[in-house]
């Protein structure tokens, strides 16, 4: 699926993916930050992937995990950041919570901030994990 925003771009097309830059913003956050290139071309191979991009150039990602049914795992959404503060990260999170294998699961994640954020998305929990109630199960 594709989505499009102004001159912006995400797509679940995970031949899309740019490892390296994934890699690379990955590295730059305190969750992914020890993650070798190997670690995230298996992660992604394993994933339905969000490449978000500003025309050929890939300036954010997030993923999910999930059985299809019951459950997905919100993980790894990180823009770059000189595009951070334009709500792109807001973006990910509504095209993750709306795509047709994942809408209707029970979602979780795991963080120690934006918190606000997912609170949007219907998460709520403790300070590290936060989850989504489980719908039309």
């Amino acid at each position: 699926m594709e989505w499009r925003k102004d001159e912006y771009l995400i797509t679940d097309h995970r031949s899309q993916v740019q490892v390296d830059t994934v890699h690379r913003l990955l590295a730059a956050t305190y969750w992914g930050s020890r993650r070798p290139i190997e670690t995230v071309e298996r992660m992604v191979a394993g994933s339905i992937c969000f490449s978000l991009y500003y025309g050929a150039e890939q300036i954010g990602f997030g993923r999910a995990v999930t059985d299809s049914a019951t459950f997905t795992w919100v993980a790894d959404i990180v823009v770059e950041p000189a595009y951070r503060g334009a709500g792109l990260g807001t973006w990910i999170m509504e095209c993750i919570a709306a795509h047709p294998a994942i809408k209707g699961t029970q979602m979780v994640l795991q963080t120690r901030d934006a918190h606000g954020l997912y609170e949007r998305f219907g998460f709520s929990g403790n300070s590290a994990l936060m989850s989504t109630g489980v719908a039309d199960l």
